[in-house]
């Protein structure tokens, strides 16, 4: 603990952000530990959890002596810069609206929120109040896709025809995502990232969407919530013409799974991998390679780039690189995906 407040401490002394956490859960931490440890010019003040237990063994690692059951009293914790919002997605609208208020610049995890309407009313407190809103998109900061990204845009493959992008994770729903009123389903909570690169790298917004969903892993969300689907694929149109896939899934128990292919006149482009290592071993047994077991590990090293730009908009007064508007168009297509999903139609979006 010795080596910990002593890096804490001489980064709160200097000109740094000063960062209040709000969540601290897996994803909660990943940001904690970064602007810990890790971010140039910043330093994490202070954070919030209303869990007791979740709250005082972040601070015990992250050696934080400021911690809140309520968000609103780090709000108004002295000096607070700015805040990290990692908490369920029905909070988020909320939450930004009193940051803005409070003149805090926000980091908001995705899903920014339930409605295209949140997502206005938190872009408008932000603009409003002169504050940055970035929104959680870190794979837009994966070396890898953006390596992607940069060959896409040189023209490597030609003209682009479509995108495919799955998220695959291993672990079951928590039972609060089993009700898609206060969760959105899967294609919120796992698919997001997906329905962001897919407009990222197209470069075009998403116009009609058509889905399918079921439920295959959870049969514990079956009598309550027989709208629940832990199994999802969306058709989308594009408003230049690109067409694209997204395919979603959780509790598949093998490990994390996030890849990304696109298609190009000239050629294909692929990112992300299931295996843990170039390494695959070939034995009397047979054919075997290790596999991601967590998002924590793929995009380790995006979540750290996505804080450190998040501190340099904020310290050189530049727009964040994912803004409000991007986290409302992958709302707005969850929204037509779940609604296509009850109907079984294509639904039009802009």
């Amino acid at each position: 603990m010795i080596a910990k407040e002593s890096i804490f401490n001489s980064k709160e002394n200097n000109m740094s952000v000063k960062i209040g956490l709000i969540g601290t859960g897996r994803a909660g931490m990943v940001h904690g530990r970064n602007f810990v440890f890790s971010v140039p010019d910043a330093a994490l003040v202070a954070l919030c959890d209303p869990n007791e237990t979740s709250r005082n063994e972040a601070a015990a690692e992250l050696g934080i002596a400021n911690t809140f059951s309520d968000y609103r009293d780090l709000l108004a914790f002295p000096g607070l810069d700015a805040v990290v919002i990692v908490t369920p997605t029905r909070l988020h609208c909320q939450m930004a609206l009193d940051a803005a208020a409070a003149g805090k610049h926000i980091l908001c995890e995705k899903p920014m929120a339930m409605t295209p309407g949140e997502c206005d009313a938190m872009i408008a407190a932000a603009d409003s109040a002169g504050v940055k809103l970035q929104i959680g998109f870190m794979r837009r900061f994966a070396p890898a896709f953006r390596e992607l990204k940069e060959r896409v845009a040189r023209g490597q493959v030609g003209d682009v025809v479509s995108v495919r992008s799955l998220t695959y994770g291993p672990s079951v729903p928590q039972p609060w995502m089993y009700d898609l009123a206060v969760s959105n389903g899967p294609l919120a909570e796992v698919n997001s990232h997906d329905i962001d690169t897919a407009r990222w790298i197209t470069g075009s917004d998403i116009t009609e969407v058509f889905a399918i969903g079921g439920n295959f892993r959870s049969p514990d969300a079956r009598a309550d919530f027989p709208d629940f689907y832990d199994n999802v694929t969306l058709v989308a149109k594009f408003a230049n013409g690109m067409q694209g896939t997204i395919s979603g899934a959780q509790g598949v128990k093998y490990g994390y799974d996030s890849r990304l292919e696109v298609l190009g006149t000239k050629g294909i482009l692929f990112a992300g991998s299931l295996k843990s290592t170039a390494v695959t071993a070939c034995t009397e047994e047979g054919i075997s390679s290790p596999v991601i077991k967590s998002w924590r590990d793929l995009f380790a090293d995006a979540y750290l780039n996505e804080d450190i730009a998040f501190v340099r908009c904020i310290r050189e007064d530049t727009p964040p690189e994912i803004t409000g508007l991007d986290g409302k168009r992958a709302v707005q297509v969850v929204n037509a995906g779940n609604e296509s999903i009850r109907t079984g139609l294509p639904v039009k979006i802009l």
